[in-house]
């Protein structure tokens, strides 16, 4: 894998603070499979919040090379930034205080945004889509649902070209009338594990909108598009030969994924 300077950066001012800034640990989250750091970083009389994910706190996985998920959470911003949505706050792939790490930029959720819930019946609500039923205790079953909103039908559509292996409830910070995604470590597989809680628009047809971004991203993966040259650096040529065999196949079905039966379609645990 490459050094973070031959990604060309999308945003200079917020790349030149994230790349160049200077980093200070403040304090670990602990909750997180991974070493993940939280950090100041200060530049040019800037300064702003971040996580450092360094390589060297990476659990080995038995389905990705080790010391590879830094690199796919950049390839996730990529993917982002091409679909003109902003749906993954900047990341970047630079050195810091443990060596090399993703850096991207902290973002503060907002408490009381509802787009998950569990409730009783067999169907949900106007304005829910259904995910599945889970088991809530005491033998009994809860319908588990999530929000019929078109910024978490367009991260789902995100999740599928990245093949995102563990899209769970606590990696959706809603910020004002923006919905970011987190934790992209788990992306870029050659196999279909997509797992998600964003099953809700499953074999529906895809939005207008979302055809035209998928095409954008088949023309951007190309031999000689800017995303493919951005992605190149980041996951292996087997990697971005998927990744357009799958923008390939959304466009060619015109409809939302459905669980292929082979992998676990939920995470665990799901929040």
């Amino acid at each position: 894998m490459s050094a973070p300077e031959r990604i060309p950066p999308r945003s200079v001012t917020t790349a030149e603070l994230l790349t160049r800034g200077e980093l200070t640990v403040r304090g670990q989250i602990r909750d997180a499979s991974n070493a993940v750091l939280y950090c100041s970083v200060a530049h040019d009389g800037q300064e702003a919040f971040c996580v450092y994910k360094p390589v060297r706190g990476e659990r080995p996985l038995w389905d990705f090379p080790d010391g590879t998920l830094a690199q796919r959470e950049v390839a996730a911003y990529e993917v982002s930034e091409a679909t003109g949505w902003d749906l993954v706050p900047p990341t970047v792939l630079r050195d810091g205080p443990y060596g090399e790490g993703m850096v991207q930029l902290w973002i503060e959720g907002e408490p009381g945004a509802e787009l998950l819930a569990l409730v009783d019946g067999e169907e949900p609500e106007p304005g829910w889509k259904a995910i599945g039923f889970a088991e809530v205790g005491e033998g009994k079953t809860a319908l588990l649902v999530h929000a019929d909103d078109e910024r978490l039908r367009r991260l789902a559509v995100l999740d599928a070209v990245i093949n995102n292996a563990d899209r769970k409830g606590g990696h959706l910070l809603p910020a004002g009338d923006r919905l970011y995604g987190i934790d992209h470590g788990v992306t870029f597989n050659v196999d279909n594990k997509l797992r998600t809680l964003l099953w809700g628009w499953a074999g529906e047809p895809l939005t207008g909108e979302a055809v035209d971004v998928l095409k954008g991203l088949k023309e951007a993966l190309g031999a000689e598009g800017a995303l493919a040259a951005r992605l190149a650096v980041l996951i292996t040529p087997a990697e971005l030969d998927a990744t357009r065999a799958r923008v390939d196949e959304l466009l060619a079905t015109g409809k939302h994924p459905e669980p292929s039966g082979e992998w676990p379609a939920i995470p665990w645990p799901p929040v």
